[in-house]
């Protein structure tokens, strides 16, 4: 039979986890949109080279596996660095998984993002444009205001695919929450346990969040 009784003492650890794994999905959604927002505008532009290294960015970080990739920046952003600086510098498990989420992520944001600007009438951008506005001024005060009015359910819906999926950070050793809660349950004997809350707490995040995202759709489409 199941024992819950040692989840309670646990809190405190578990809560560190949790602190590692929200921050990771914050700074990945800020550093992703981001990137993600000047990828779209430079898939949208009409520089050829601009626009084809973008759409080979976003190709490519969407055909491989972001476990893969947490793996990847784990070794390669200190190798990038002793490259850099002539010196080993310690970066840490935490940073280059925030380095990974937001490389990886922004493949994603660029396409919400260039979506978001597509959804807006063209005629708005020749518009401004007669008033003597730039291409920068348009897209900064008038398109992407509108854009991410549009898109941010999308934007939103993306973050918690992230928070899920920060759980993978278990494969470079860092302590997020799900990596807390396994850790605990092993030491204290009763790993099924404490996955089983941990698959709990996800879901009621997850699926709030979600709720959330849906009421948000309604009252935007209004």
């Amino acid at each position: 039979m199941m024992d819950f009784s040692a989840i309670l003492p646990a809190l405190p650890g578990l809560w560190e986890g949790m602190l590692t794994t929200l921050q990771l999905m914050l700074l990945g959604v800020l550093g992703g949109v981001l990137l993600g927002t000047l990828l779209a505008v430079m898939r949208l532009s009409h520089n050829r080279l601009l626009a084809n290294l973008a759409a080979t960015y976003v190709n490519y970080f969407r055909s491989i596996p972001l476990l893969l990739v947490i793996t990847w920046f784990y070794f390669a952003v200190p190798f990038l660095l002793r490259a850099i600086t002539g010196e080993d510098t310690p970066v840490g498990a935490f940073t280059s998984c925030v380095v990974a989420f937001l490389m990886f992520e922004a493949a994603y944001f660029c396409e919400i993002v260039r979506a978001g600007i597509q959804s807006i009438p063209k005629g708005q951008m020749g518009a401004a444009q007669a008033l003597g506005m730039t291409h920068g001024q348009c897209m900064r005060l008038i398109i992407l205001p509108q854009a991410f009015r549009k898109m941010t359910p999308l934007l939103l819906q993306q973050s918690i695919i992230l928070f899920q999926d920060t759980s993978l950070v278990y494969a470079v050793g860092l302590m997020d929450f799900l990596n807390a809660a396994r850790s605990r349950g092993d030491i204290i004997g009763q790993p099924h346990e404490f996955l089983i809350f941990a698959g709990l707490v996800y879901f009621t995040v997850s699926f709030a969040a979600s709720l959330l995202v849906k009421r948000l759709q309604k009252r935007l489409a209004v």
